[in-house]
């Protein structure tokens, strides 16, 4: 069966490198906590809300961050658009009593066989401007020819296949509870009906409502840091994924994590969620302090 081509969509170059308007956001204690039981994090310091777990950092910049994508991309499209990779990079953890404003980019856009890709540059700071996280959203069009490539893309973060030939440092399994998206939606500011709604996901053409891709990055990220960083987040200075397929509620996960090496005072880790034989988080890369 031949593959159907990918519809040519012109996007906008001019809405490249164009900053969003500021979004502010006040952490608190609750907050914190509410998210980190609602990913089912251990770390008993999330959960009384003492410091914010890594993928909290998406919460501050909801607001902000898919804005530039309208820029770029015509409305007509947005019912192709998924969450493609998500790339943290930490300066400092969140915690309670912060007040952060955040903005975000369009930074470039790349057009593959199967869909094109919008590249989004995330900068939280503190109403003070310490800067707090840089993040890079890659939203993935599906079916979808921007027929070129323009600006720049995400950091690469591919998973070496070689590590397979050797045992992994650490495996942890996981459960996706079946009122996961519901406690997951109000925690993080996400809306979207796919995650809640029966019927909405059916008519999408899907068996049923989905899990949140950062919801299983944020089971992700708790399974590295209890595993290889002594459950301190403080310690995490990049977190990147690939979403590569979708989770349901009910799933079993399990979490591999390969050491890749150390330099200047840091240990890099590869890691995927799996499950059973489907990857479901892929390319994953932690960078941990010693």
């Amino acid at each position: 069966m031949t593959e159907t081509a990918a519809r040519p969509v012109e996007f906008d170059d001019t809405g490249l490198e164009i900053w969003c308007d500021d979004e502010s956001f006040d952490v608190t204690r609750e907050r914190i906590a509410e998210y980190a039981a609602a990913t089912n994090d251990p770390i008993p310091m999330h959960l009384a809300g003492d410091i914010a777990s890594p993928v909290f950092a998406i919460v501050p910049v909801f607001e902000a961050m898919m804005m530039p994508v309208i820029d770029v991309a015509p409305m007509d499209i947005f019912g192709r658009v998924v969450h493609g990779e998500q790339d943290f990079h930490f300066h400092r953890a969140i915690e309670p009593g912060d007040k952060l404003v955040s903005r975000a980019k369009a930074v470039g856009y790349t057009s593959r066989s199967n869909g094109s890709t919008i590249t989004i540059l995330i900068e939280c700071r503190t109403d003070a401007g310490e800067l707090v996280n840089q993040q890079y959203l890659t939203a993935f069009f599906r079916g979808i020819d921007a027929g070129k490539s323009v600006g720049a893309s995400a950091p690469a973060h591919k998973f070496d296949e070689s590590l397979r030939g050797r045992d992994p440092v650490a495996v942890v399994a996981q459960h996706v509870d079946l009122d996961q998206t519901y406690r997951y939606s109000p925690a993080s500011g996400d809306p979207v009906p796919l995650h809640l709604d029966e019927q909405v996901a059916k008519d999408a053409g899907l068996p049923g409502i989905i899990a949140h891709g950062l919801c299983t990055m944020a089971f992700a990220s708790w399974a590295v840091l209890t595993e290889v960083a002594g459950s301190d987040v403080v310690r995490l200075r990049r977190f990147a994924v690939r979403f590569a397929k979708m989770v349901f509620p009910g799933d079993d996960l399990e979490t591999r994590i390969w050491k890749v090496g150390s330099e200047n005072g840091v240990t890099t880790y590869a890691f995927e969620t799996v499950r059973g034989a489907d990857v479901v988080l892929s390319d994953g890369l932690a960078e941990v302090a010693n």
